[in-house]
């Protein structure tokens, strides 16, 4: 049976850092430059505050097998990308990249979006400027803060995938 609940707070001292509590786990987490913000807006590097599910998991299948999870699963192509800009029809959802166009590329050379689980944050309603590519992903080695995701290593994401459903509530406090 799922995890009903998850919950990531800001560490004290700290509003870069957290945990992400679950089930009596407690997991380290980056989070947004800007720490957690209950007015997200486009670029302030803020990590939502609120209640979310997540709605599926991407995942990098040219480079890890396909993870255990009750998540709907989509490997990410070279082509996939998630629109940043507000002024875009497709602002805050996925699209395929042509050529040059701008967008954030889902298949990053690094390993921070090896596997990432996208929540529905800003979806409904979607509205422009609101924030946008707001996802649970994997840390970079130092930790350092994201742009307003969560992060985790990845021994953490394979255990959350496990446990997760998405049924799932993701309380961002």
């Amino acid at each position: 049976m799922p995890t009903t609940t998850i919950r990531v707070r800001a560490a004290a001292g700290n509003r870069r850092r957290g945990w992400l509590i679950m089930e009596g786990l407690i997991i380290p987490v980056a989070l947004g430059r800007g720490g957690i913000l209950a007015n997200k807006r486009e670029g302030d590097g803020g990590t939502p505050r609120g209640r979310f599910r997540p709605h599926r998991l991407w995942w990098r299948a040219d480079r890890h097998r396909r993870p255990q999870t009750r998540l709907p699963v989509r490997p990410i192509g070279p082509e996939d990308a998630w629109c940043e800009d507000p002024a875009d029809r497709r602002y805050n959802r996925p699209f395929r990249l042509r050529g040059d166009q701008p967008g954030d590329r889902l298949a990053r050379s690094d390993h921070l979006y090896d596997f990432i689980i996208e929540i529905d944050h800003n979806t409904r309603p979607r509205i422009a400027g609101r924030g946008s590519a707001v996802f649970l992903h994997l840390a970079r080695p130092n930790f350092g803060p994201t742009a307003g995701c969560v992060a985790m290593t990845r021994s953490a994401m394979l255990r959350l995938l496990q446990s997760i459903g998405p049924r799932t509530r993701i309380i961002i406090e």
